[in-house]
């Protein structure tokens, strides 16, 4: 399902049948009652009547997410750029922390990579190394276009998303991927070198066997305000690379930030935990230390 202005495009399927789209539907189930909005990626129920379809209920979610506005996903491509835009430091880590705490994997993809290959294979090694599927590509060269495009198919029967910052190729790379899905490009701007966000709303694409991948709006690191962090007691659990050492530490409660004793800084010293990854776990520390259970 996919939405538009408060209007929705569903894909009905039943067995057997290769099944169709209905195009702009209401949602007049009694799920808005429960202040339940449609979202992209929805398994929602229609019904038909004397006016058209409509959508009369929304299936339970395994996931859903603010921004982008989506639900359901298993598997989420992580847009970054090179340069032009330059990578933000931390934006990479703090939606693999979004994807570990939903249950949706993360993978990472660093684009424009013609413009500096020792950048980009530096940044896909250590995430690889972290254990994340990693992949540096370009649109322009058709680098790593093949070895991702064989990813993508490989996921049979997911949903997927592409997101990341405006100006970061994330629709220039899926019309290099998929020629057929036309999804509208934009430019970077001259004077302050970041992105126009050009792609609007989140599109839903059928790719092949039922497996789904969507385009979304680009943003800025100022957004992840609105994301739905941990709280810090959850927050180490949600770095798979400090797992050997957690639970290790001479303090019971220790939070890997300034303890002497401290399992976690010691692999970062001793180079078996990146120092940028570790920065930019103490980075969302700060930014979740005072959050309380009860405001998750």
């Amino acid at each position: 399902m996919t939405s538009v202005g408060g209007r929705y495009n569903v894909r009905i399927t039943s067995a057997g049948a290769d099944g169709f789209t209905v195009k702009n539907i209401p949602a007049r189930g009694v799920f808005r009652n429960k202040k339940i909005t449609p979202l992209c990626a929805d398994r929602v129920e229609v019904k038909k009547n004397a006016d058209g379809y409509c959508i009369f209920a929304v299936e339970e979610r395994k996931n859903e997410l603010i921004r982008p506005p989506l639900a359901n996903l298993d598997m989420l491509y992580i847009v970054a750029s090179v340069k032009d835009p330059d990578m933000t430091e931390g934006f990479a880590d703090k939606l693999t922390v979004l994807c570990e705490k939903n249950g949706i994997k993360p993978v990472i993809v660093m684009t424009k990579s013609e413009l500096d290959r020792t950048a980009a294979a530096k940044t896909v090694s250590m995430y690889k190394e972290t254990g994340y599927d990693a992949f540096a590509v370009s649109s322009v060269t058709g680098e790593g276009v093949e070895e991702l495009l064989s990813h993508i198919k490989g996921q049979t029967g997911c949903v997927s998303a592409f997101c990341g910052v405006s100006g970061a190729g994330k629709s220039t790379l899926l019309n290099t991927l998929f020629p057929g899905l036309g999804c509208e490009t934009g430019q970077i701007s001259e004077k302050i070198r970041r992105g126009k966000n050009t792609t609007r709303r989140v599109t839903l694409f059928e790719i092949e066997n039922g497996t789904y991948i969507a385009d979304t709006p680009g943003f800025s690191l100022l957004d992840f305000v609105r994301f739905d962090f941990c709280t810090k007691e959850e927050l180490p659990y949600l770095f798979p690379e400090f797992e050997p050492y957690l639970c290790k530490c001479r303090y019971t409660k220790c939070s890997h930030t300034k303890e002497d004793g401290c399992l976690i800084r010691e692999a970062v010293a001793e180079g078996k935990i990146p120092e940028s990854r570790y920065a930019s776990y103490l980075s969302i520390y700060e930014d979740v230390k005072d959050k309380k259970e009860w405001m998750k």
